[in-house]
C-alpha cells in the first residue's frame, strides 16, 4: 500500500538554497556504539495465515498482545504464547472499501488510556467512494465512530493512513496526496486540503460540530484559507511514519514518484507548519519547479535512496527502543523497502550527519512495523502475510574497502581495495555502492562496471574474480561530477556490508 506505480504488485547534484538546514542535538537518550555495518538483521516469522496485514499495535495493558490490521477491514490479535487467533477482535469490513491495491483499513493507534478507555483508533478508506477516514472503535461495544473524512475518490492510490499518538497526547495521522502520478491536483503544497499532509488533532474531546478538537498551537489555525488540522504539509505519500518516545522526534517514510525514496526526521520545535518538499522535490531534487515557491522553506530528507536499488517503495519503520539489542541498536531508526526487502538502519550522529547501512534483508514486502510497549520490533509482510519479530546480531565484516580519490574541476577518480577479511574465498564478487549526486562514470578499471542511477554495480575482471581470506584486488574508476566530488559512504560485497577505510 505504498503506492509505487510500476512496481507490481505492490500494496502499496543540486544546490538547494531553499532547503531548511538539518542541525541536529546530540540524541535524546545514549545510542548503540557498534558501527552499523558490524550489524545483520535477522526476522523470525512467528505467525501465519495473515490477510494482507497492513499494520500493528501493541496495547500497554499487560496482556502482550499485538493487534494486527488486515485490509479487508479486519484486526487480529496476535499471543506469543497462544499464537495468531483465528476469529478477528474486530470486523468493520461493513464500512471499509478495500477496492483496488491500495484502498482498505490501513493503520491502527490505540489510546493513550486503552488499558481502562478500551478506545482504539483505526485509518481506513470508506465505503462508498474510498474517502481517507479517521475514526474511534470502542472494543467493549463493538462501535465504529467515524471523526475525519477526506475525500479521495478520483484514485485509489496514495492513501497515507498510519496514525499515532505523539508523547504530547495528540494523534498524528498522514493522508497521500490523492494518487495517480506527478501530484495532479498540486496538493502537496496547497493548504487547503488535507491530502499530501501529516495531520494533527486532539481526538480526547470535541469542539463544537467537529467529532475532535484541533490543537490550539497547530501552525494554520487562524490561516485563510487553511485547514487547521494540518501539521506538516508536501508529502506524496508518507505510507508510514512513527514518533519516537524518547524525543518525540518524528521518522517520517514517503514513498517517491520513481527517482527518489526519502526518509525524514523532523525534531520537535521543527514540526509545527514543516513542508516535506513535494511535488516541488523528489528527494533532493526538484520535480517540479511550478510548485516551487519562492522563498519558501523545504525540510531537507535525511536520507534518500532511489530504486535503482531494486527497491520500488519505503517502508518507515521506528527507532529501536527495546532493551533486547540496545547495545546494538539503541536509538537506531530501523525501516525497509517494499520490493528490495532492504533493512535499512540510520542513526544520527548528533552533528547534523546521519549514518546509513543495510542490515541484511526482511521478508518479502514488508508493509508494516510495530513495537511492542517494551520496544521490541516486528514486521508483518503482504504476501503471503505473515508476523515476524526482528533480531539484531553483531557480525564482523566479511570485506572492508580501502579508498583514495583525487579531484579536480568537475572530475574525480576513485581507487578501491577490496579486502577479504571473511575465511571462505570469494570465486566472484559483486560491489554496490551509491554516487553522490550528479555523479557520472565515465571509465573504470580492474572491473566491469555499470552505473544505474545513483546506484554503481561493479563485478569481478576475468583476472581478479578470485579473493583468498586476508588477500585483496584493486578496481577503480573515473567520473565527473557538478559540485558535489564525495567518494562513496557505504558498499556491499555480494550483499554484505563492507566496513569502509579512507587511505
Amino acid at each position: 500500500m505504498p503506492g509505487k506505480r510500476w512496481a507490481a504488485p505492490v500494496l502499496l547534484a543540486l544546490s538547494l538554497p531553499l532547503l531548511a538546514p538539518v542541525t541536529t542535538p546530540p540524541p535524546a537518550s545514549a545510542a548503540a556504539a557498534v558501527p552499523l555495518e558490524e550489524i545483520n538483521a535477522t526476522t523470525t516469522q512467528v505467525a501465519f495465515g495473515l490477510r494482507r496485514p497492513t499494520a500493528i499495535a501493541a496495547p500497554d495493558d499487560g496482556t502482550h498482545r499485538l493487534f494486527i490490521t488486515e485490509k479487508r477491514g479486519t484486526v487480529r490479535v496476535y499471543h506469543p504464547d497462544t499464537g495468531l487467533a483465528q476469529t478477528p477482535i474486530i470486523d468493520v469490513t461493513a464500512s471499509v472499501d478495500e477496492s483496488g491495491n491500495e484502498r482498505g483499513l490501513l493503520g491502527i493507534a490505540l489510546a493513550p488510556d486503552f488499558a481502562t478507555s478500551q478506545d482504539l483508533y483505526l485509518a481506513y478508506t470508506a465505503l462508498p467512494d474510498g474517502a481517507v477516514t479517521l475514526a474511534r472503535y470502542r472494543l467493549d461495544e463493538a462501535r465504529l465512530e467515524p471523526l475525519l473524512s477526506q475525500e479521495h475518490a478520483e484514485n485509489t492510490n496514495h492513501n497515507g493512513g498510519q496514525i499515532a499518538f505523539g508523547t504530547d497526547g495528540n494523534l498524528y495521522m498522514s493522508i497521500g496526496d490523492g494518487g495517480g502520478a506527478g501530484d495532479p491536483f498540486d496538493t502537496g503544497q496547497r493548504l487547503d486540503t488535507l491530502l499530501g499532509k501529516i495531520l494533527r488533532v486532539d481526538v480526547s474531546r470535541s469542539c463544537g460540530a467537529l467529532a475532535y478538537c484541533v490543537p490550539a498551537d497547530n501552525p494554520f489555525v487562524g490561516v485563510a484559507g487553511a485547514r487547521a488540522e494540518v501539521w506538516m504539509y508536501g508529502g506524496r505519500n508518507p505510507w508510514r511514519f512513527s514518533v519516537d518516545p524518547a524525543d518525540g522526534s518524528m521518522w517520517i517514510g514517503d514513498v517517491g514518484q520513481g527517482r527518489w525514496e526519502e526518509v525524514n526526521h523532523v525534531k520537535t520545535g521543527r514540526q509545527a507548519g514543516a513542508n516535506l518538499g513535494w511535488s516541488c522535490y523528489e528527494g533532493l531534487e526538484v520535480f517540479d519547479q511550478a510548485q516551487c515557491r519562492s522563498g519558501a522553506t523545504y525540510t531537507k530528507p535525511v536520507f534518500t535512496y532511489s530504486p535503482h536499488t531494486g527497491g520500488c517503495a519505503v517502508i518507515g519503520g521506528q527507532v529501536y527502543r527495546g532493551k533486547q539489542f540496545a547495545d546494538l541498536v539503541g536509538g537506531t531508526y530501523i525501516a525497509a523497502d517494499y520490493c528490495y526487502m532492504t533493512v535499512w538502519a540510520l542513526r544520527d550522529n548528533g552533528t547534523g550527519t546521519y549514518a546509513a547501512a543495510e542490515l541484511g534483508e526482511m521478508p518479502t514486502q514488508v508493509t508494516a512495523f510495530g513495537a511492542t510497549p517494551e520496544g521490541e520490533l516486528y514486521v508483518v509482510n503482504d504476501l503471503p502475510g505473515g508476523l515476524h519479530k526482528v533480531s539484531f546480531e553483531r557480525a564482523k565484516p566479511t570485506c572492508r574497502i580501502a579508498y583514495t580519490t583525487r579531484t579536480w574541476g568537475t572530475g574525480l577518480t576513485v581507487d578501491l581495495t577490496i579486502t577479504n577479511t571473511g575465511t571462505a574465498p570469494l570465486s566472484a564478487w559483486t560491489l554496490r555502492f551509491p554516487l553522490g549526486r550528479g555523479q557520472s562514470v565515465i571509465s573504470d578499471w580492474n572491473t566491469d562496471l555499470t552505473q544505474s542511477g545513483d546506484m554503481v554495480t561493479a563485478v569481478n575482471a576475468a583476472h581478479n574474480g578470485s579473493i583468498a581470506p586476508g588477500q585483496s584486488v584493486t578496481m577503480g574508476y573515473l567520473a565527473s561530477h557538478t559540485g558535489d566530488a564525495s567518494a562513496p559512504s557505504r558498499f556491499t560485497l555480494n550483499r554484505d556490508n563492507c566496513a569502509v577505510v579512507r587511505s
